[in-house]
């Protein structure tokens, strides 16, 4: 293994792609902490510690957008908005006629639909901005407030000027806007997926904060379960459970299910051409963490806002927020029954959505490619989409344990849930698609030059 990382280094054009890209990291890794100026982050910190629900909300967005809203920097909305612009843009070009229309122009068409993203990137970036603003100007539990006192205007009931309110929502938007431009630098001048890059350095700046926490709560002797301190059999299990989990993760991630093609045979002249035996991949995670994205945030916003509603009323509070309590992650089967349920639902939308077995299988006939036992057409199209449908089932069932993962090694060890979640959820299921990806494409500049790649024996 040194000796292929050494190799890598000594092609100059492949070292300069890495080179790159760690330096573009970087960058992001210090706007990541520069803070906005009007924000008392001190104050910030303990009004979103103490709304659970907020929260976990909170943690669960920075985990797949690479932001840092809990602490309102310079990077605080992260990528998502650019992530939000191509989810709706991809949504629409199934539905949309002339969205679906670009689609297939090729090249041309993918560049006009990039500009139409990144336009929409900045439509929500200032929306989410000035909603952030907003909710930091509200007061806080005890009558504090989170912006900070020398940005405040007027006597009584000091506000924070107009003027700042814009300063801070451009200061946002454009971190936004830069981070965008970055992984696209990425894309050009470095090595792997520049968006999913800053994602993943995102998640894994989080691992030394919960490594030191575990060692913190943890007694190098036999402690037993559930005592509140990490024993060596907890830790030992935790290892165990560790590569576990990320062997399922490796396997269901890169599993194919190769449906069998043959191409016709064709005279031309005194030579024959086609008759070939190929195989058509379908993956088995077609959705990939979309689902667990789309479960989680929506099972947080019930929580969330039966909270807000019940701190407003004095008549039915307890009731909202015995309500409220339903849907906190860990304390309910009702939550992890939903979010099981939620996680299949997406699955199968997410894969109606970017797999369309008419159109492979008009694709099929044009190239006259068949698979056989079925006709080319409608029957070869029936198939596919039963394929896929079996397929789905077993992509959704491991996405599910992957996704109430950390909650059940969070309840039975007794472990924190920062730590917990390291052995699903969707961090992981990022972090080893990412390095899948980056491998593959450090690999092919190896094999390009007639090296073996990093994963060959």
């Amino acid at each position: 293994m040194f000796e292929k990382l050494r190799v890598v280094f000594t092609i100059p054009e492949l070292r300069q792609k890495i080179l790159l890209t760690l330096m573009f990291l970087a960058i992001y890794r210090v706007g990541y902490w520069i803070p906005v100026p009007i924000v008392d982050q001190d104050e910030l910190r303990k009004a979103f510690a103490s709304s659970s629900g907020l929260g976990q909300f909170i943690q669960q967005v920075s985990v797949f957008s690479a932001s840092n809203l809990s602490q309102a920097t310079v990077f605080g909305l992260g990528i998502m908005p650019y992530i939000s612009a191509s989810i709706i843009l991809q949504l629409l070009g199934s539905v949309w006629k002339p969205l679906e229309d670009l689609r297939k122009e090729g090249e041309t068409g993918r560049k006009k639909i990039n500009e139409y993203t990144r336009y929409l990137t900045v439509a929500l970036c200032l929306f989410q901005s000035w909603v952030y603003v907003r909710v930091l100007m509200e007061p806080v539990a005890g009558g504090g407030s989170m912006i900070d006192p020398s940005f405040l205007s007027g006597e009584q009931n000091a506000t924070l000027g107009l003027g700042w309110q814009l300063v801070t929502v451009l200061m946002m938007s454009c971190g936004t806007i830069f981070l965008m431009w970055l992984g696209e630098q990425i894309d050009e001048f470095g090595i792997g997926n520049g968006i999913s890059l800053l994602i993943m350095a995102g998640i894994l700046a989080r691992m030394p904060e919960a490594f030191v926490d575990l060692f913190k709560n943890s007694a190098f002797k036999l402690q037993g379960f559930g005592q509140g301190v990490i024993g060596v059999e907890t830790m030992t299990i935790l290892v165990f459970l560790f590569v576990g989990v990320v062997f399922g993760v490796v396997f269901i991630t890169q599993g194919q299910r190769r449906i069998p093609t043959q191409s016709a045979k064709h005279v031309r002249g005194r030579r024959v051409f086609g008759g070939t035996k190929q195989f058509l991949p379908l993956r088995l995670n077609q959705s990939g963490v979309m689902p667990i994205i789309f479960a989680s945030s929506l099972l947080m916003l019930p929580s969330i806002l039966l909270n807000l509603v019940a701190g407003w009323t004095s008549t039915y509070g307890q009731q909202l927020a015995e309500a409220a309590a339903v849907f906190n992650r860990g304390t309910s089967f009702f939550y992890n029954l939903m979010y099981v349920g939620m996680i299949f639902f997406f699955c199968y939308f997410w894969t109606a959505i970017s797999f369309n077995p008419k159109e492979m299988a008009e694709n099929l006939k044009e190239f006259g490619t068949f698979i056989p036992g079925y006709r080319p057409g409608k029957t070869t199209a029936d198939y596919l989409e039963k394929v896929m449908l079996r397929i789905t089932f077993v992509g959704a069932a491991f996405l599910s344990v992957v996704a109430i993962g950390p909650t059940l090694v969070s309840g039975s060890l007794g472990v924190n849930y920062q730590i917990a979640s390291f052995y699903g959820g969707t961090g992981l299921l990022i972090a080893v698609s990412v390095a899948f990806d980056l491998v593959q494409k450090i690999d092919s500049h190896l094999v390009m030059r007639n090296y073996s790649g990093l994963l060959e024996s």
